[in-house]
């Protein structure tokens, strides 16, 4: 008798924290000096310090990588030609901005 509470506090727990579940965000923007800096964070207001960022050619070459600052930013030269900027905070948690949808 007292397994199905247990069951039925385990299953709302699960589904609790299924639903907090925290989506990541990031826009990028330029600066007007040739930089591009990029803002990051998540849905639930948490930090993205320290969180990978990569900026890549169209066909996944590493031109540069760095991480978020502690200020959730990260600021690179703007590279010439197409580029991709990624932010990877880890499986099903990245966001991938395309050079050129950065005004310029």
């Amino acid at each position: 008798m007292l397994l199905k509470p247990l069951l039925l506090t385990l299953c709302l727990f699960f589904v609790a924290s299924q639903v907090s579940a925290h989506m990541p965000l990031s826009s990028c923007f330029d600066n007007g000096d040739n930089t591009i800096t990029c803002e990051g964070g998540f849905s639930d207001g948490s930090s993205a310090a320290g969180v990978d960022m990569y900026v890549m050619s169209p066909r996944g070459r590493i031109l540069l990588q760095g991480k978020m600052d502690e200020n959730s930013q990260f600021t690179f030269d703007r590279p010439r030609g197409d580029f991709v900027v990624l932010f990877d905070a880890g499986a099903d948690h990245r966001v991938q901005v395309q050079g050129s949808q950065i005004a310029q």
